[in-house]
């Protein structure tokens, strides 16, 4: 058989014209959702293959009245976190032969309802947001309009939610820094419009409860999720008389915990050795700092594989799923021995 020269359009016709079957079977045999095993589909695929034919999955999607595209909305990738979530979703919708676009919002509701509507102009087939606030207004509208959608590491509490048990891992922190002596312990947490926020702190201050420590209120601060966010927070509370600041520092992101960091060097405290620290997400950079940082590892790719299927079987149960957290300790929270076992700190 004499193959198409490489510049020509193989059309399905001219495959099931060369195969000696209907449009429509060829149709079938060439569908990569239902290949069949038969032996006319699979003559019809070899021919296909001969031919150079090039299935157009954007044309028969249309026709489906789908894209096979995913829209990806993130507060900005310039965040490690949202960066590295966002390269898992895009595995994860590859895996499951959907394309993953990506915008962003900056955090702002006014940029994310607009994204949002950008995105859904180019009929993508749902919407995955790493950007849910407590008070969004987004999820609600996604809601009553029937658009498939899926929240990753944030959560509303209602729509469909892959994330991480942030609770679970503001608990593992905390109570990783009262095992090794501490009572004077300090939480930085993400904003308070966020669920991985408000949540991270309720972990930590059910350490502190099951441990008998009344955390100052001074000592909780709410921050933003940024490195510069961490040296103000670590500013407040470092510079200060040494019996006047806390001995360790739970830092609800690895950003936040790196602020803290250049805050303690300017004002000559040395981690581990004067602040236990422990950050969030372990992020690659963190064990690669000049004192490797203990942080919270969260699973980004099961998060992402879940997301996904949350967006393909919107039918199932449950509907917010939380994946578990995993401690990673460092140097930068090692036994600090001049407060270990100290009364009152």
């Amino acid at each position: 058989m004499e193959r198409a020269l490489p510049a020509a359009i193989v059309t399905l016709k001219d495959v099931a014209a060369a195969s000696g079957v209907s449009i429509s079977t060829a149709s079938r045999a060439l569908d990569e959702r239902t290949t069949s095993r038969s032996a006319a589909a699979a003559h019809v695929r070899k021919i296909a293959e001969e031919l150079g034919y090039r299935r157009n999955s954007f044309a028969s999607s249309l026709r489906r009245g789908e894209t096979r595209t995913l829209g990806v909305l993130v507060p900005r990738l310039s965040d490690t976190v949202m960066a590295l979530m966002f390269e898992e979703l895009e595995k994860a919708a590859s895996s499951r032969g959907y394309f993953a676009m990506v915008a962003t919002s900056g955090d702002d509701p006014d940029d994310e309802r607009r994204a949002a509507e950008t995105l859904l102009d180019r009929n993508v087939d749902g919407l995955i947001l790493a950007t849910a606030r407590l008070d969004d207004e987004l999820p609600r509208l996604l809601r009553e309009r029937r658009v498939a959608h899926a929240l990753v590491l944030r959560t509303d509490g209602i729509s469909p939610s892959a994330l991480g048990d942030d609770e679970v891992g503001g608990y593992l922190a905390v109570r990783h820094l009262i095992d090794l002596g501490h009572r004077d312990i300090a939480v930085v947490t993400g904003p308070a419009f966020t669920s991985t926020g408000t949540a991270r702190l309720e972990g930590a201050r059910r350490a502190l409860g099951e441990a008998g420590i009344a955390p100052r209120d001074e000592w909780l601060i709410a921050a933003g999720y940024g490195i510069e966010n961490g040296y103000t927070a670590g500013e407040t509370l470092l510079g200060k008389a040494p019996g006047d600041r806390p001995t360790a520092i739970f830092a609800a992101n690895d950003n936040i915990a790196m602020g803290v960091m250049a805050a303690a060097h300017r004002h000559g405290i040395a981690i581990p050795e004067d602040l236990a620290l422990v950050g969030y997400n372990d992020i690659p950079l963190s064990s690669r700092l000049p004192t490797p940082l203990s942080s919270v590892r969260v699973p980004l790719a099961q998060i992402a594989a879940t997301a996904i299927d949350l967006i393909v079987n919107p039918a199932a149960e449950p509907r917010i799923r939380r994946s578990m957290p995993t401690l990673i300790p460092r140097q930068s929270s090692g036994a600090p021995v001049k407060f270990a076992g100290t009364p009152g700190r």
